[in-house]
């Protein structure tokens, strides 16, 4: 299956996807890890640009290592891109939080980001929650970020934290395997709550394309009911990548698909499995029994595509 960039229309599916570039050992290709700082950058701006001629319009970026820096030096020119940056930890202060939100736009080249996410919605909840919501509100104030929000999963109740606090934007997790956030209207209800939704692990931290010897041994068990699931694709001639897209193209109150990408030919593959035709699946009897149970220290050892 292979994509070939057109002018995308205004319902063109890329339209709702965002990248998380990556730029981490587990993931990234030679390219961006053991090529020269020259090549590590020609390798980011051709993924970048691979995904400005399809037409997605926003990336998703954190303060950690050399990933803000390797944008900001191959965006395309004119950039068509809109950023979300993420803060540092609430532990290390609310000064250190302000400043390194005002560093990811200077790393980046950028006046302005589209979207501040505070990493943690725990960070919220504590004590200092109020002060640091309030110096997220004045960057926003001062046009630095477009919208404010944060990153929360289920147990973090985020409707009722985003009506709280009057937020843009919540980011959750929801994906074909682990459905929980649909099947208990949690996106529906952050949604009522006036925020926009950003979904994230979409490829179910790689558990999707991970073989039986691939997983982990706390994840060993699960393996029969993984390759159940991808055997069901199988018989309806759908991969996995496509079934994982299709399902969240298929969430109505979702604004952005968040998915990383550690290349331009990752990307390109995400973009065909985007823009393939889905079949008529019944996504409920996909997901499985007990989500919970794939946390994300053990999805992260795996090392295949997220």
């Amino acid at each position: 299956m292979t994509y070939s960039p057109a002018t995308p229309s205004a319902s063109s599916p890329t339209h709702r996807l965002a990248l998380a570039v990556v730029t981490e050992p587990a993931r990234a290709t030679s390219a961006f890890m053991t090529a020269p700082s020259g090549a590590r950058e020609e390798a980011m701006r051709f993924l970048l640009q691979t995904g400005a001629d399809a037409g997605v319009k926003l990336i998703a970026t954190r303060p950690e290592g050399d990933n803000e820096r390797l944008l900001g030096q191959a965006w395309p020119f004119p950039s068509p891109f809109q950023v979300t940056v993420r803060t540092v930890a609430l532990s290390e202060g609310l000064d250190r939080i302000e400043a390194r939100a005002r560093r990811s736009l200077e790393r980046m080249g950028l006046p302005r980001g589209e979207v501040l996410l505070v990493s943690n919605a725990a960070d919220l909840a504590g004590a200092e929650g109020r002060a640091l919501w309030d110096r997220l509100q004045k960057l926003k104030d001062r046009g630095l970020y477009r919208s404010i929000g944060f990153c929360a999963s289920l147990e973090d109740q985020p409707a009722m934290l985003a009506r709280r606090l009057n937020a843009d934007v919540v980011q959750l997790p929801c994906n074909l395997l682990d459905q929980r956030a649909v099947r208990e209207n949690v996106l529906d209800a952050v949604k009522d709550a006036g925020a926009a939704v950003h979904l994230s692990s979409v490829f179910a931290g790689g558990l999707l394309f991970a073989g039986g010897d691939d997983l982990p041994p706390e994840l060993a068990e699960h393996a029969q009911a993984l390759s159940r699931t991808r055997r069901r694709l199988a018989e309806q001639r759908c991969d996995p990548m496509q079934a994982a897209l299709g399902y969240a193209l298929s969430l109505k109150t979702v604004d952005k698909i968040v998915a990383s990408v550690a290349s331009a030919a990752e990307l390109r593959a995400i973009l065909a499995a985007a823009h393939a035709p889905c079949p008529d699946l019944d996504w409920s009897t996909l997901a499985l029994e007990a989500p919970a149970g794939f946390t994300a220290d053990a999805r992260a050892r795996i090392s295949s595509a997220a």
